[in-house]
């Protein structure tokens, strides 16, 4: 039982980083407004894996410390569960609001031409750090959880 819970808890924070690296990287490699809006289509569809992915991972997580009966004793575990919290606020409070702001001009360039509108490089350019704080929290959680330092 814990090999199955632990596999799927780790499969579901792949599920979760996975998107969160991989989509931004893909993004910077649009030349046209319907690259974009096709690279933001095809995000906006594939949103649900880490939110479901976040569900697996922690009814895993809370199953994996009741198996292990550990609780909330360990300090890597703890700092790992605030770090998480703020991952998920910084994601679904910062960065999603702003990004459907930005699919929104995408869209609603896509009728006009083909170049992408400078407003678009501006409201990414203010985007960008939120991600990267996010993905450099991802790392972190996942170097906690892999090496359990305290």
């Amino acid at each position: 039982m814990f090999g199955l819970l632990l596999f799927l808890h780790i499969l579901a924070s792949i599920a979760i980083i996975g998107p969160a690296f991989v989509m931004p990287l893909i993004r910077r490699f649009a030349r046209t407004v319907g690259q974009l809006d096709f690279i933001f289509g095809i995000t906006t569809k594939l949103n649900i894996i880490p939110k479901i992915g976040g569900v697996v991972l922690i009814v895993t997580g809370v199953w994996l410390m009741i198996i292990t009966k550990m609780g909330l004793s360990q300090m890597w575990l703890n700092v790992s569960i605030l770090l998480s919290l703020l991952m998920v606020v910084m994601i679904d409070g910062w960065i999603e609001p702003r990004m459907k702001k930005i699919i929104k001009i995408i869209s609603d360039s896509q009728d006009q031409s083909n170049e992408i509108p400078a407003e678009f490089g501006l409201l990414i350019k203010r985007i960008v750090p939120i991600e990267t704080a996010a993905q450099l929290l991802m790392i972190a959680i996942l170097v906690l959880m892999v090496v359990k330092p305290f």
